[in-house]
């Protein structure tokens, strides 16, 4: 299948493009470069720098490309920072969005599976938390992939277009190719694993007071290869299906100190830590029921455990310690 990947240059979907193209399919990779690596892409796919704010760009790659499906994934992802800069996050989340799907309409492109995210949930009443839960974001940027799981509700009602939405829990891990690298880093095990490459000198905790049995955030984390098979399942099953929405997660969920115990045994390091105020939009607890994805399509989580989600990670951080620069 011919497949255009949008944001395939970041590190989720670096790593879907690379088990796309392991699995036969043909990858087209469109990124901005604005937060992903031109070293992540891999060398089998075909690189195309653009924007999808620049409609003249994209119409034209999608009139060479001849595609039959689109996996998307460029997005802006710090929650924080969605909460500072709302309008930034709506217009590239949300309105590029559009852009794209209008473009598949015009080249008759009628598959997407999109990277959605398990900020849709907000404070849920209860968990694991399940897909038909009630959706109310507690911060911009899960509103901004709300919207977009909106439209995708009627360009399939009105334009028949089929559509996966996966609502992910925290991606994390490695492969010996890939690995986390944002700039600046906002996610919590890679900035917890440059404590003990000596990069920074503590990890932070952002609230101890949440209703939570030690008083942080408790998240559920899934490994970067288990949401790439999700990703080449969901595109699999849009040949029968029209409309699919799953969450994905291990289903357990570990608090922030877990998370910098596990890495402390991992690494061998101390890893000093830093307590500060609460995040404004930041859930206390989001744990995912998968179960949906596991009985309809088969998909099953490889890496179950917080040690080797991080061991991954952290085997990554040592080869490259530079990130893509290395």
């Amino acid at each position: 299948m011919e497949v255009l990947v949008t944001g395939g240059a970041g590190y989720i979907g670096s790593t879907v493009s690379a088990e796309l193209l392991k699995a036969g399919h043909n990858v087209t990779v469109f990124d901005n470069l604005c937060k992903g690596h031109r070293a992540a892409v891999p060398a089998e796919a075909r690189f195309v720098q653009g924007d999808l704010a620049d409609r003249e760009v994209l119409g034209r790659v999608f009139a060479e490309g001849r595609f039959e499906a689109v996996l998307h994934f460029a997005a802006f992802i710090e929650a924080g920072e969605s909460m500072k800069l709302p309008e930034r996050f709506f217009r590239n989340n949300t309105a590029n969005t559009l852009n794209l799907l209008e473009t598949m309409v015009e080249h008759g492109v009628g598959k997407i599976v999109f990277s959605s995210t398990a900020a849709l949930f907000g404070n849920p009443a209860q968990v694991p938390i399940t897909e038909d839960m009630t959706l109310a974001p507690t911060n911009t940027y899960g509103e901004s992939k709300l919207l977009v799981e909106k439209m995708l509700q009627w360009m399939h009602e009105c334009r028949g277009m089929r559509y996966a939405a996966l609502r992910y829990f925290n991606a994390a891990g490695a492969t010996k190719e890939r690995g986390e690298a944002h700039d600046p880093e906002s996610h919590l095990i890679p900035r917890i694993l440059k404590v003990a490459m000596g990069q920074a000198e503590s990890a932070s905790i952002f609230g101890t007071d949440y209703p939570t049995p030690d008083g942080t955030c408790i998240r559920d984390y899934i490994h970067i290869l288990d949401l790439a098979s999700a990703h080449r399942l969901a595109l699999d099953a849009l040949g029968d299906r029209a409309r699919l929405i799953y969450n994905l997660g291990n289903g357990q969920g570990f608090s922030i100190r877990q998370v910098i115990e596990v890495s402390r045994k991992v690494t061998g390091h101390a890893i000093p830590v830093v307590e500060g105020p609460r995040r404004a939009g930041d859930p206390a607890i989001l744990i995912a029921s998968s179960e949906k994805i596991q009985r309809e399509l088969g998909w099953k989580p490889k890496y179950g455990t917080l040690e080797d989600i991080i061991g991954t990670a952290w085997e990554w951080h040592r080869a490259h310690p530079k990130g893509y620069a290395s």
